[in-house]
């Protein structure tokens, strides 16, 4: 039995200054209404270069993001590999909207499939189509909406984007997932997605979709993707989340009068998460699986799934996954149980990596029990450390 309650396994790789830093960060992003003050001032004063680059470095940067190059994040691979924790690099840079910036995006995920190619550490890659191509552009594909030549043209050349980095991530048997974005841009990101798939899984889940199982229907969208799958012989890669668009998902719904396409409860993303997971265990002969979550139930539950399926724990078509810097708690009892667990390392330049690391904190105040649940852990590690010395 997996228990999330054991805080010796959980910061295992902490020491007492470590676990101190994260004790104060975690209090200080508990304030809603510091978090507000800093999500305004802080981009305003980066943008006038004032001296806070070394206060965001030693603080909310080293507790999420593992450098601003994959060279810088070396250390935290080898760290994570020490407790059998796989890393997956993740380039964060946001808010791009020029071609060579989509060029230069495209040749980043390159490097980190060449980074990860000859190394078990690094299981998995990621990119997000918004990093290679215009939102405004997916978003009028997803509608259906027609093209103009020269937004046909920028389209082609999206889709050669895409094809690149998969080609490459398939050359290497390098798994690769495409991350979820809104609704209204999803569609072209989903048949991105499926045309690469159908090309490079025949043999094995090289290219991953994301199913946010926050929407309504994505539960029936994944049950069509492995229909679709075992009717044309090729496999699945499935990274299954609840997601993180909530609240901008609802007003835009709000605003322009359609269905949310949000679950109506958590208890409706809880029951379709869980049940994606036995979906997706039940095929197992042609769906690998990563299950991004915080979530402490689904992690427990699909160790139960694995077990009821007599799926051993290092199976390498299940993985669990985290963000570095959070949930060390599911982490570290996982992969020390021996199930394959990976964390997300986001790196950038501060500044372009800001937008990230504003969400993380925004993201502990707004999710319910997320930082009282990384503090009340940190606070029992820290008694029991001190009684045990």
């Amino acid at each position: 039995m997996i228990s999330f309650n054991d805080t010796e396994k959980a910061f295992i790789s902490k020491n007492n200054q470590d676990l101190s830093r994260s004790y104060q960060l975690f209090k200080i992003i508990g304030n809603p209404t510091v978090v507000k003050l800093g999500s305004f001032f802080t981009p305003l004063a980066l943008s006038l270069h004032l001296p806070i680059k070394r206060l965001i470095k030693n603080t909310i940067y080293k507790q999420f993001v593992g450098g601003e190059t994959i060279a810088d994040c070396n250390q935290t691979i080898q760290e994570l590999a020490k407790y059998n924790i796989g890393t997956i690099l993740d380039y964060s840079v946001e808010g791009k909207e020029t071609e060579v910036d989509f060029d230069a995006c495209t040749n980043e995920i390159i490097e980190t499939i060449h980074r990860a190619k000859n190394d078990a550490h690094i299981p998995f890659c990621v990119f997000k189509v918004t990093g290679l191509a215009r939102f405004a552009l997916l978003e009028k594909i997803s509608a259906k909406q027609s093209l103009s030549p020269a937004e046909q043209h920028e389209w082609q050349r999206v889709k050669q984007r895409v094809q690149s980095i998969c080609k490459e991530a398939h050359s290497f048997s390098k798994p690769i997932f495409f991350d979820a974005e809104e609704s209204w841009i999803q569609p072209a990101i989903d048949d991105l997605a499926t045309e690469n798939k159908e090309q490079y899984n025949q043999q094995q889940a090289i290219i991953f979709n994301t199913y946010q199982l926050y929407r309504h229907d994505r539960l029936l969208y994944l049950e069509q993707c492995i229909k679709d799958a075992k009717e044309k012989n090729y496999h699945i890669g499935a990274k299954l989340v609840r997601g993180a668009y909530m609240e901008k998902e609802r007003k835009r719904a709000s605003e322009k009068g359609y269905p949310s396409p949000i679950q109506v409860n958590k208890e409706g993303s809880d029951a379709d998460y869980n049940r994606a997971l036995e979906l997706c265990v039940k095929n197992n002969s042609h769906v690998s699986i990563c299950a991004g979550t915080h979530n402490e139930q689904s992690s427990l539950y699909l160790t139960q799934l694995m077990q009821q399926h007599q799926i051993a724990p290092n199976d390498t078509r299940i993985y669990f996954a985290q963000l570095l810097g959070m949930s060390d708690h599911i982490s570290y009892n996982l992969s020390l149980a021996g199930y394959n667990v990976a964390k997300y390392v986001p790196y950038g330049p501060i500044k372009e990596v800001l937008p990230y690391l504003l969400r993380r904190a925004q993201e502990n105040t707004s999710v319910k029990g997320q930082t009282g649940r990384e503090l009340s852990l940190i606070i029992k590690e820290k008694k029991r450390r001190k009684e045990k010395s």
